[in-house]
C-alpha cells in the first residue's frame, strides 16, 4: 500500500525506482529523491512537543475527542528516523524479473498453498460475501507481509507524530495520524497493536489508518475491526477493499498473450483499454494459441496492452480486475506480482514469454546463497534473509568488479552462478 516506489506499505518490498511516488492504498505521498543514503542527523524544524500541542484542535474537529488526543499524546517523543526514511531513494534500481522472481518464487506459493487449507472455512465464506477469490486474497496477503511474518516493527502514533511534525507532506499524515487515534478511540485495536511501517502501514495486509476505517471490516463477529491479531478481519477486510476497488466477480484479472508480428503496439497501455474484438480483429491470441474470448468474456469486454518490459517481453491483456488490485498499490509491477502469484496459487504456470535479459532473476533462496557467499567473503551485510538491500547490493557491484562483470549490484543469475563456480574450484583444490 504503499511505497516509496513499494517499501511503505507493502513491507516486504525494497524501493527501486527513482523519481518514485509513495502511493499507499491509492493515494499518493511525494517522494521526489533528496539524497542517496539515509540521513542519521536529521535537525528538526520545529518542537516537536509544541507541534503536537498545536494539532489537538485539528485533530478535536476530525473526530478525535480531547481526552483520546490528550492520552494518546502527552508522552509521545519524536522518531527522526522516519523523515530520512521519506527522504531516502536507492541508488540501484529493480527490474521487473528481479522484482517478480523475489515476490513470486516456490517458497512463496507453497506457503500460499498451506494459507489456502488452513484457512479454507473462512476464505470460503469471504468469497461468498464479496465475489472474490480466496487465491487473489491470499496473494495480496503474501505480497504484503509474507502471511503476516513481517508486518513492521514502528509504533504508528510515534511514526506518524512526526512526519505530522516535520518533513514533507505534512498534512497527509497528518490525516492518518488522527485516523490512528480514531481507531484507537472506537476501541478497534490496542496501542501496542498499532507498529507497521514508517509510514503507517499495519496489520496482516498493510493498510493505512485512514483505509482501516474506511474498508476495514468485523468478519469473526467479536465487535473490533482487528487487523493485526484476526486473520479473518484482515482477508475479509482485503476482499472488501478490491469489491470496493471495482473487483468484478468471475472475471480474470487478464492472462498473457502473444503479440502478432508486425503489430503495431506504440501507445498501448493499462489504461488505454479496447473491446476484446478489437484485439481478436488484429490478430491477438493467448500465448499459448488459443482464442481470446473464453469463459465470462465478450467481444464487448474492454482490455488493455501492457507489456511491463517492453514488446520483446511478457505482455498481457488486463481488465478492472487488474485496475482493482493496482489501486491497492499504484505500480504495475506490484499488482502484476499479486496477480502472478493468485494465479500460481490457482495451478497455473508461470509466464511462458521470457523476459528480455540475459541475466534472470533469483528466488529468495538463492538470493540467502547469494549473501551466504557474500558474509564468507566478509562483507558485513547483515542476515542472510534473501532481502536484498543496499549494502548487498554494493558487495555484488565490488564482487562484480573483480570477476570482470558488469557492476550492476544486481543478486541476478550471473553473480550466483560465478559464486557457485568460484566455490567449486576452491573444493578442488
Amino acid at each position: 500500500m504503499r511505497h516509496l516506489t513499494l517499501i511503505c506499505g507493502s513491507v516486504l518490498l525494497a524501493a527501486s525506482h527513482a523519481n518514485a511516488e509513495l502511493i499507499i492504498n491509492g493515494q499518493a505521498v511525494s517522494s521526489s529523491p533528496i539524497t542517496t543514503t539515509p540521513n542519521t542527523n536529521y535537525i528538526p524544524n520545529s518542537n516537536f512537543q509544541s507541534c503536537i500541542a498545536n494539532l489537538r484542535s485539528q485533530a478535536i474537529s476530525s473526530g478525535v475527542s480531547g481526552t483520546t488526543f490528550d492520552r494518546y499524546t502527552q508522552n509521545l517523543t519524536p522518531d527522526y528516523s522516519v523523515i530520512s526514511k521519506l527522504d531516502y531513494q536507492p541508488e540501484f534500481s529493480t527490474p521487473i524479473w528481479d522484482y517478480l522472481s523475489g515476490l513470486v518464487d516456490e517458497e512463496r506459493v507453497e506457503k500460499g498453498r498451506q494459507m489456502l487449507a488452513q484457512h479454507r472455512e473462512v476464505l470460503n465464506r469471504v468469497s461468498a460475501a464479496y465475489g472474490v477469490p480466496a487465491e487473489t486474497v491470499v496473494a495480496v496477503w503474501g505480497v504484503e507481509s509474507n502471511f503476516g511474518d513481517i508486518s513492521g516493527k514502528y509504533p504508528l502514533l510515534q511514526a506518524l507524530g512526526t512526519l505530522s511534525c516535520e518533513g514533507r507532506r505534512q498534512g497527509y499524515f497528518r490525516g492518518e495520524f488522527f485516523a490512528t487515534m480514531r481507531i484507537l478511540q472506537r476501541g478497534d485495536l490496542r496501542e501496542e497493536q498499532l507498529k507497521g511501517s514508517w509510514a503507517g502501514a499495519f496489520g496482516h495486509t498493510q493498510f493505512m489508518p485512514s483505509t482501516y476505517e474506511e474498508l476495514a471490516v468485523d468478519f469473526d463477529g467479536d465487535g473490533r475491526r482487528d487487523l493485526v491479531s484476526s486473520t479473518s478481519d484482515a482477508l475479509a477486510s482485503t476482499a472488501n477493499f478490491l469489491k470496493k476497488r471495482g473487483w468484478q466477480t468471475g472475471m480474470p484479472w487478464g492472462f498473457e498473450v502473444k503479440i502478432p508480428a508486425g503489430a503495431s503496439v506504440g501507445g498501448e497501455s493499462r489504461r488505454n483499454k479496447k473491446s476484446l474484438s478489437t484485439w481478436v480483429n488484429r490478430g491477438f491470441t493467448r500465448v499459448d494459441g488459443t482464442p481470446i474470448i473464453q469463459g465470462n468474456l465478450s467481444e464487448g469486454t474492454q482490455a488493455g496492452l501492457m507489456m511491463p518490459a517492453g514488446a520483446n517481453g511478457p505482455a498481457f491483456l488486463v481488465f478492472k480486475n487488474f485496475d482493482a488490485i493496482y489501486s491497492y498499490n499504484a505500480a504495475e509491477s506490484y499488482a502484476l506480482a499479486i496477480a502472478h502469484l493468485s494465479d500460481r496459487l490457482q495451478g497455473k504456470g508461470g509466464f511462458q514469454t521470457a523476459w528480455p535479459t540475459d541475466d534472470a532473476g533469483t528466488s529468495r533462496t538463492e538470493r540467502r546463497e547469494i549473501q551466504n557467499y557474500l558474509l564468507k567473503k566478509g562483507y558485513a551485510i547483515g542476515d542472510a534473509d534473501g532481502l536484498i538491500g543496499d549494502k548487498t547490493r554494493q558487495a555484488i557491484q565490488q564482487e562484480q568488479v573483480k570477476l570482470g562483470l558488469s557492476p550492476t549490484g544486481r543478486a541476478g543469475q550471473q553473480i550466483l552462478k560465478a559464486f557457485r563456480n568460484e566455490a567449486a574450484k576452491n573444493m578442488m583444490q
